[in-house]
């Protein structure tokens, strides 16, 4: 499967069970417990941010948190294919992510079905 923005692909029905949040196998944040509980989610660890980010790109989960940090080149290509399948993809405060910085550094990043993305901006914001 090739996954790009020249043919996205649709994005995928939601799914019938419990929402599937994915995060670091080694460092998840601490706020996606709570995610979790408010959305009656599921956790499920998994490695490289391009996997992730494809896995709610093709509907195997509803959403991707991360808060521990990566460079703008861990993200860039997985958010615009994330975008063009119409998914939500901000900060994990909400704000535009902003690339070509002169310090490629991005500290968070949220890419979720977009309607968990409310619910899941406004437990992030609380904690």
């Amino acid at each position: 499967v090739t996954l790009s923005t020249g043919q996205p692909p649709p994005l995928p029905p939601a799914h019938d069970g419990p929402p599937r949040l994915i995060v670091s196998r080694t460092r998840p944040p601490a706020v996606v417990d709570a995610i979790a509980a408010r959305i009656g989610g599921v956790l499920v660890p998994m490695g490289s941010a391009g996997a992730k980010a494809m896995a709610v790109v093709r509907g195997e989960a509803e959403a991707y948190v991360h808060s521990g940090g990566q460079y703008e080149w861990d993200s860039a290509a997985p958010v615009a294919v994330a975008l063009a399948c119409g998914l939500h993809a901000t900060r994990i405060d909400g704000s535009q992510l902003i690339y070509n910085n002169a310090d490629p550094y991005l500290p968070d990043l949220l890419i979720c079905r977009p309607e968990l993305a409310a619910v899941i901006l406004e437990v992030i914001a609380a904690a």
